[in-house]
């Protein structure tokens, strides 16, 4: 069993799930008992950011602790380069045995492209049960692996009001239970050894399809009407970036359907109560995680972290899904910490980025960083060493055509946040979006035209431009000669 200065590491992420879809971010509706729990017995962070709307991108930046430009991994669809060094890697070679349950999304994944599954680099991952998503189309799905051996195949069917909707598998056989069956066994095994461990869960769900169990479905359908609509003002995209009106008409530029101007309010809140249902399955399996180190006398030598790659809008500014647009609800995430007796409970006003993760992970194990990351650690933060509510004085955010369905122009768009203000500028076209996120905090109102703000516009584009350059890569570490 390895000791608190070595902890073991299990670290949750789930797939497009928003911030406040927690019911220790403020939502009432959920039902997310054990994950409030984690949130009381470590350091909840209100403003942790992804460093891109979509998944490859996101995960590149994460493990590497670099951005999406610099790791040359902007696009879904796009094989990470194998000279990029994944923290895991890191931690495998200071001792720690790795493993994996879900998705990795490092590379391109599409059955007719990747026949058996998507493409590894040297990750780190000694213990590796692959399930990108819960198509059927790979020989190397773990998890379709699971239920055949069991005798059972992933049936999802319509829902009856609903094209947008589905109703999965139930609970048992639902591939958020399957990921933590796995890391169950796997924390289970290593619990008798010496050796520290980390295990990435990484679920599919709430990614769409909205495709959660009947059961946890049932809960919202007799108050379906208490669930608020999408927070969207008619006309609000008028004086936007032109694929966010394009996506209005349907997700992902028109390939996905969830057409928002189609769509009944009844038709919205189901989506939403699916969305939820699943956030409520990822609880449940989250606490028969945390039952394991328990029960394994592991817990008090366990960091945990729960996180999402990315967000959701859910309907919100009249869009569904993903792309190239950064919003909150699209790219401000969960983000919670804990280790009993080593981290102090508290939240965390601080603005952080998801690039700030790998050195953490680092410095939680005593390992030395890799000269090529580029996040700043939280360790001291949640040491107490730093103030719990100053990490950055602003975050970024970036998408270069990272899905391919924004053409003529492609979608090439840059944010940087503050406090306050938020910019994003397409640089296909030179417009952007300018918000005020204490007067708008939903963002409705593009201030970017209006000659009144023209100078937080130019001290806005002005961080920008300095986190663009901050992008560059900081390998090689020194010249070879002057």
């Amino acid at each position: 069993m390895s000791d608190i200065s070595r902890p073991n590491i299990l670290w949750i992420c789930t797939d497009q799930q928003r911030w406040d879809t927690l019911g220790c971010y403020g939502n009432p509706y959920v039902h997310t008992p054990h994950i409030d729990r984690l949130a009381s017995e470590g350091v909840l962070f209100e403003r942790c950011f992804s460093q891109s709307p979509v998944c490859t991108p996101s995960r590149a930046s994460f493990l590497t602790g670099r951005y999406p430009r610099t790791t040359r991994c902007r696009q879904n669809g796009q094989d990470i380069s194998d000279d990029e060094v994944l923290v895991t890697r890191l931690l495998a070679d200071a001792g720690y045995v790795c493993g994996l349950a879900g998705k990795l999304h490092l590379s391109a994944c599409n059955p007719s492209v990747t026949p058996e599954m998507e493409p590894r680099i040297d990750d780190g991952y000694e213990v590796f049960h692959w399930s990108h998503d819960t198509h059927p189309g790979w020989p190397t799905n773990a998890y379709y692996n699971w239920l055949k051996d069991h005798g059972q195949t992933y049936e999802a069917q319509p829902h009856p009001e609903s094209r947008w909707v589905q109703i999965g598998p139930p609970e048992a056989w639902h591939q958020t239970t399957w990921c933590a069956d796995r890391a169950i066994e796997f924390m289970e095994k290593q619990g008798q050894g010496d050796a520290p461990w980390l295990f990435s869960v990484n679920m599919f769900d709430p990614h769409h399809a909205f495709d959660a169990p009947e059961a946890y479905l049932a809960r919202y359908m007799d108050h379906l009407d208490d669930l608020p609509l999408p927070d969207y003002v008619e006309g609000e995209l008028d004086n936007k970036p032109w694929f966010q009106a394009y996506d209005h008409a349907g997700a992902y530029g028109h390939q996905a359907g969830l057409p928002f101007p189609e769509m009944t309010d009844r038709e919205h809140r189901l989506v939403k109560a699916s969305y939820f249902a699943m956030c409520d399955l990822i609880d449940v399996q989250v606490g028969r995680m945390f039952k394991a180190l328990r029960t394994s006398n592991q817990l008090k030598n366990t960091l945990v972290i729960f996180m999402s790659d990315h967000g959701e809008m859910l309907g919100d500014h009249g869009i569904y899904l993903k792309g190239p647009y950064f919003y909150e609800p699209a790219i401000r995430v969960p983000m919670i910490i804990a280790q009993p007796g080593r981290i102090r409970p508290q939240h965390s006003e601080a603005l952080i980025e998801l690039t700030d993760l790998a050195q953490t992970l680092l410095d939680a194990a005593d390992v030395p960083h890799h000269p090529g990351m580029q996040g700043r650690s939280l360790w001291p933060l949640l040491c107490g060493e730093t103030d719990i509510n100053h990490h950055r004085d602003d975050v970024y955010c970036e998408y270069y055509n990272a899905m391919p369905w924004h053409q003529n122009p492609t979608a090439q768009t840059t944010m940087t946040r503050t406090d306050r203000y938020k910019i994003t500028v397409d640089h296909t076209t030179d417009r952007g979006e300018l918000y005020d996120l204490e007067s708008d905090p939903s963002e409705t109102h593009n201030l970017w035209d209006d000659d009144r703000g023209l100078s937080i516009k130019v001290d806005m584009l002005t961080r920008l431009c300095h986190r663009m350059a901050g992008t560059v890569d900081p390998l090689p570490p020194r010249r070879a000669a002057w």
